[in-house]
């Protein structure tokens, strides 16, 4: 399965507008944004667990890296509300499940082979500052010199000025921008090619996105053997 897998384009898609596809487990459905492969596969998906819903227990050999969008996420080393960013390294493992019920937005085989960082971020820990730019703070949540993630809050109808050197990719958390004549409201999705620089205006509530500075895909990317 092939979806946005040419990295020198622009790709756009607006996850709220996308059916709920199921996946082998019941209970777990995909909004899929990127995708190479079939059930193992390099994929950024925006992922809904339904109540007392479970995932078999796996080990992730190319890293996992997700925020929670919204519930309760769990597995065998905690519980991650809304607002929680995680990276799980290559060779982790875990049982994801949710007793609640959550949606978490998720990257899946896109790490670096060197790249073993364990990162939990719980919302208590994460707190935004102020930037250069007026109406716009921002907090890092993971930064190695060679990709940089951070939360960034736009407050309402503020024109916000994102540089694109290496690579971006953006998901809307809460709130909406306008960008190149399009609504980006929460779960619009872009990946930008270094160089595609984006000037928005924030929405009249303001906006919360995830942001990643760096290579749309490392040149030591783990290996991915279908």
């Amino acid at each position: 399965m092939l979806i946005n897998d040419d990295l020198t384009r622009p790709a756009i898609v607006h996850g709220g507008q996308l059916d709920w596809i199921p996946s082998p487990t019941p209970g777990v459905d995909r909004r899929m944004l990127f995708r190479i492969g079939e059930e193992k596969a390099r994929a950024t998906s925006i992922v809904r667990y339904a109540p007392d819903s479970r995932f078999p227990r796996h080990v992730h050999g190319g890293g996992e890296e997700f925020v929670v969008l919204d519930g309760v996420f769990q597995d065998d080393h905690g519980d991650y509300p809304a607002g929680s960013y995680i990276r799980n390294p290559p060779g982790s493992a875990h049982a994801p499940a949710s007793k609640s019920g959550c949606s978490i937005f998720v990257r899946l085989w896109q790490f670096r082979q060197d790249d073993h960082a364990l990162v939990v971020q719980s919302p208590e820990q994460i707190s935004e500052r102020p930037t250069a730019q007026p109406g716009v703070t921002d907090a890092v949540l993971f930064d190695d010199g060679v990709e940089t993630v951070l939360f960034a809050t736009w407050t309402a109808d503020t024109e916000v000025w994102i540089a694109n050197p290496n690579g971006l990719e953006l998901l809307v958390l809460q709130g909406s921008f306008d960008w190149d004549d399009q609504i980006f409201a929460p779960q619009s999705w872009m990946r930008l090619p270094a160089g595609r620089h984006v000037e928005a205006r924030s929405g009249p509530h303001g906006t919360r996105v995830w942001l990643k500075r760096g290579p749309l895909l490392h040149p030591d990317v783990c290996a991915f053997d279908r």
